[in-house]
């Protein structure tokens, strides 16, 4: 395992808030945080972590406070009930060690502005993706860079401490060009929270871990890997919000697969594989996010090159997924999207033209109507995220 700093190393990631700035008391209770590219290696611009308040009836995006500065916060998770945010921070080196960080942030209740608590590495270079369990007690970092994954303890105040558990996965796929070596690309809990699943892009497989609520422990499990096929690049796996069914993008062949999940051993059996292309498209493409709506009925994903969200309605029963439509993002690159939780409108994120667009779902068929757009540098992730009223 590498070396992992100590949790209070705020110059390498030089972050700070913009003094003098000040946020208002909400009055829309629905915000949008955005996380972005700040490096220009990675052709960002931004400056950090923005907030913007959702109106869901009028379908607009309102910024809503200064960025926060932060370096290359380019994914985020919020835990709604704690009131905190963590963000990874996607950098190759922290002081002279190969890794990325992540950073807690505590979400004002009235205001929803941030603040820093703290931050650590995570044991792998590039992390590119966190999730948080709900009960708030652990983290789980997906580092693109190092093909690994790691655990982070969180805190009764949602500080983090230094990460118990860096599992690095082994092996290359046939694409030589971007599967050299193991990629992870998402660490997802299971619904129950008893299992972890990590797409990994380079090894053409999803690798299953066994998770400890309790202590936090997670524990290789290869009986539940699931490969794919040569050269699909697995990049992102969400489940149903109540049927034992999950969904697969796959970012190198643009498809889409969806699983029967059996929740107590953990398993996942695949179902059917369609493609998140439309018929006769012959441009280059790749797959990016992937969302169940709320309801359960639509399935989505983003489309980076044909520039679209297309939409696919499952059966919940058969796995089966059937085409929908493709929505045009009236942007380049989207490489994230994200639904607010009434299931109303669809947020996405396109990192090429620096623009968010505010999207109507049909709830009768699915289909994104385009309602709005803002100017955003380079986001890259979508987080909605509901304040009590008040």
């Amino acid at each position: 395992m590498p070396p992992v700093a100590k949790p209070d190393f705020h110059r390498s990631i030089a972050l700070r808030h913009r003094i003098g700035d000040s946020v208002e008391v909400m009055a829309n209770r629905t915000l949008v945080y955005v996380g972005t590219y700040t490096k220009p290696e990675f052709g960002g611009s931004a400056e950090g972590i923005f907030t913007f308040a959702l109106d869901a009836e009028r379908g607009t995006l309102a910024p809503h406070a200064p960025a926060y500065r932060a370096a290359n916060p380019s994914y985020l998770a919020v835990h709604e009930r704690r009131r905190l945010l963590f963000a990874v921070h996607e950098l190759s080196k922290i002081d002279g060690e190969p890794t990325g960080a992540v950073s807690a942030y505590t979400i004002d209740e009235r205001t929803g502005a941030l603040s820093r608590l703290n931050g650590t590495t995570t044991g792998g270079r590039g992390p590119c993706y966190v999730a948080v369990n709900s009960h708030c007690s652990t983290l789980l970092v997906a580092n693109y860079g190092a093909g690994s994954v790691a655990a982070v303890p969180i805190a009764g105040d949602g500080a983090l401490g230094e990460a118990t558990a860096v599992h690095r996965h082994e092996g290359s796929g046939v694409n030589r060009s971007r599967q050299e070596a193991p990629h992870a690309h998402a660490a997802v809990f299971s619904p129950a929270e008893r299992f972890v699943y990590v797409p990994d892009l380079g090894i053409d497989t999803v690798k299953g871990y066994r998770f400890d609520r309790e202590s936090g422990a997670l524990t290789p499990a290869p009986e539940l890997d699931i490969g794919t096929s040569g050269g699909a690049g697995p990049r992102h796996i969400a489940f149903h919000p109540d049927r034992p069914v999950a969904v697969l993008a796959c970012e190198l062949d643009s498809t889409v697969t969806s699983f029967h999940y059996e929740p107590e051993s953990g398993t996942l059996s695949p179902a059917a594989t369609v493609s998140a292309l439309p018929e006769g498209y012959t441009g280059e493409s790749t797959c990016a996010a992937i969302r169940v709506h709320p309801g359960g009925r639509w399935v989505y994903v983003s489309n980076r090159g044909h520039d679209t969200i297309a939409c696919f309605e499952l059966d919940a029963e058969s796995g089966e997924l059937r085409a929908a439509g493709h929505f045009s993002t009236g942007g380049r690159t989207p490489r994230d999207f994200a639904i607010e939780p009434s299931g109303r409108v669809l947020i996405a994120a396109n990192q090429d033209s620096d623009t968010m667009v505010v999207f109507s779902i049909d709830a009768e068929n699915g289909a994104l109507t385009r309602r709005s757009t803002v100017e955003t540098p380079t986001p890259v992730c979508v987080v909605p995220t509901t304040l009590p009223a008040g």
